[in-house]
């Protein structure tokens, strides 16, 4: 197994699912984690030196922080494939608690803070949805913590949903380069992938990078896995046919000005012109 694709049973950390800090990936700025809480189960963290989201990915929790008082319920939803959450902005330097009545599963990103913002409330109602690619490379992306739909300092996330046997982050990008048209972004692949009849689910991830700045990563990817990308070439999300792909992307890097801008790989870049005059996936509406 390549050590950027982190199989969940390897995720395991205290009262966490799963979790990778900068340090534990080996990078500065991107982390994440996953609890899972049973009925009247709570996590509690210091943000530190990370701003962080608290997403919903199944049931309803309540978010509390000392920054400001704040404290907040999200409805949240009943899994990743039912729609968009609302969700938690929490600043640096506070102490949060995630408190759940019923139990579910919530992801916390988070990523290395400048600035120590307000925390805010991000509803679901609000998510912007968008339709990408066409054909068999149709995704739904709900993009609720970009840089042009939610106010963070270096946090960017968003969703993405691939309907079975579709291909999605496709065709291949990157942003590893400060140039115009792309910047430095670290990147985490957080996975669900729906079960079948005959039980669990997969998907394929394809990672690979340049003479100067090798990767080769082709891992199988089942819910709780974890792809993580320093640098390269990404994609594609293969959703293996007959089990939809989710996955949660979390994004940070140096760049003085929070931006999503990567660049397609120009052997590859061509099939964007064959989507033209196809029709999206029925099976996926915006």
């Amino acid at each position: 197994m390549s050590p950027r694709h982190l199989h969940a049973s390897a995720l395991l950390a205290g009262q966490w699912r799963a979790q990778v800090t900068p340090l534990t990936a080996g990078w500065d700025f991107a982390g994440l984690r996953i609890a899972d809480l049973p009925p009247g189960g709570c996590a509690r963290f210091p943000t530190a030196e990370d701003e962080a989201v608290v997403l919903p990915l199944s049931g309803s929790c309540r978010v509390e922080c000392d920054a400001g008082s704040f404290d907040v319920d999200l409805a949240g939803r009943a899994d990743v494939f039912a729609g968009p959450s609302d969700f938690a902005y929490l600043p640096r330097d506070c102490l949060a608690t995630v408190t759940s009545a019923a139990g579910g599963r919530f992801a916390i990103g988070t990523a290395r803070a400048r600035r120590a913002l307000a925390a805010r409330y991000g509803a679901a109602a609000g998510v912007p949805v968008e339709l990408r690619g066409a054909g068999p490379c149709s995704r739904l992306v709900r993009n609720f913590l970009m840089p042009d739909t939610f106010g963070a300092d270096r946090l960017i996330a968003c969703e993405v949903i691939t309907p079975a046997g579709n291909w999605s982050s496709y065709p291949p990008h990157k942003h590893d380069e400060e140039r115009p048209g792309e910047c430095v972004l670290e990147e985490i692949y957080y996975y669900e992938i729906a079960a079948g009849p005959g039980g669990p689910g997969l998907g394929y991830q394809r990672v690979y990078g340049t003479p100067e700045r090798p990767a080769d990563v082709l891992a199988e990817v089942r819910t709780g896995d974890v792809v993580l990308v320093p640098h390269g070439w990404h994609g594609p999300s293969m959703a293996a046919p007959g089990y939809d792909m989710y996955y949660l992307n979390v994004m940070a890097g140096p760049a003085a000005e929070r931006a999503w801008l990567a660049c397609d790989d120009p052997a590859h870049a061509f099939v964007r012109d064959a989507w033209r005059g196809q029709p999206p996936d029925p099976r996926i509406s915006a």
